[in-house]
């Protein structure tokens, strides 16, 4: 039995059949005709083969060919596909090692007849390793030793002297982004899985929640109702976050009081050492549930023209902890 790795976005990663590769053609249809072609002629059971995949797609090729097989590999394991590449010629000299019978191999090479990858396809036969060749060339060595072939063929290369691979090693890329895009859509990859595997990058960071970035525990400002007014100056100064959490005697979130909320009452109250946290805080401040991406905090606090957010977790909306703008800039969200 195949072993799938699936993400929540959908429960089943099997290869529909409605799908057809309809990911890679909309792949295709971003690029040039002769790779939108490259793309349709697509083989759903290359899908499969990498959806039933146990361990890594090892992806091979020499020269151009190899520099394209390097990018689909990246292309794979950023998108929920465990990838890596083999070079053909170190392959020889020991680098076969790291295939294993788990293993699946997309193997790049425009003639298809390409020494060095032809030389270790009788390895990959040996290990029972399943083949998908991405080549030009019906009825090659490599053609002929592959369980699925994405065929490439083009009809001239850019070069004017038909000798620099050019429509062919785009082709070549467009069928292994293709490929992958496919797979990402079966396996229901989503954005979210996409930023675990992008956590420096600028989509990772919008995709970033509030739960990674906000204060808990013995960190969160917060006084009882009760509280005296030296008592919230002294945690809002120990806590450093411009703010404090009033809570209930149920530890239920009741309000809370920020430095403008202290300036105001000292402006408006002569009688300061009688008032209360109950007596300064903002009944109903605006919160953020801690499963809210970071983005939308910064929203609310723009909005809101403030600077921190009390975060909330579950229906109850128990206090979880305190996000503050400088938590969100110093994690580069905005």
């Amino acid at each position: 039995m195949f072993f799938r790795q699936t993400f929540p976005g959908r429960k089943d990663s099997e290869f529909s059949k409605n799908s057809n590769f309809d990911e890679s053609r909309r792949a295709g249809r971003a690029d040039a005709s002769d790779r939108s072609r490259g793309a349709r002629r697509a083989h759903r059971a290359a899908g499969e083969i990498v959806l039933g995949c146990r361990g890594k797609v090892a992806v091979t090729g020499m020269g151009k060919s190899g520099l394209i097989g390097q990018k689909i590999s990246a292309t794979l394991a950023s998108t929920g596909t465990p990838s890596y590449f083999l070079h053909p010629a170190e392959g020889v000299h020991g680098d076969l090692g790291m295939v294993t019978k788990d293993d699946v191999i997309v193997a790049l090479s425009y003639s298809g007849e390409t020494d060095e990858v032809v030389r270790i396809l009788p390895v990959f036969a040996r290990l029972g390793t399943p083949l998908i060749a991405i080549t030009g060339t019906g009825n090659s060595t490599l053609w002929r030793a592959a369980q699925a072939v994405l065929n490439i063929h083009v009809k001239e290369e850019a070069c004017p002297i038909q000798l620099a691979p050019t429509a062919s090693s785009t082709a070549a890329l467009a069928m292994g982004d293709a490929l992958a895009m496919a797979v990402l859509e079966a396996r229901g990859f989503q954005p979210e899985d996409f930023a675990r595997f992008h956590p420096g990058g600028a989509l990772g960071k919008k995709l970033i929640r509030v739960k990674e970035l906000m204060v808990t525990g013995d960190d969160v400002p917060q006084v009882e109702e009760a509280a005296s007014l030296d008592r919230v100056v002294r945690e809002m100064s120990a806590r450093r976050l411009g703010m404090t959490c009033v809570m209930g005697m149920d530890q239920e979130l009741r309000g809370v009081i920020t430095d403008g909320d202290l300036r105001r009452a000292l402006e408006k109250t002569e009688d300061l050492p009688k008032l209360t946290a109950g007596d300064l805080m903002t009944i109903d401040p605006k919160t953020i549930d801690q499963d809210e991406m970071a983005a939308a905090a910064v929203q609310l606090m723009e909005a809101g023209a403030i600077t921190s957010l009390a975060v909330t977790a579950g229906a109850d909306k128990l206090l979880a902890g305190v996000l503050h703008l400088h938590h969100v800039l110093r994690a580069g969200v905005v």
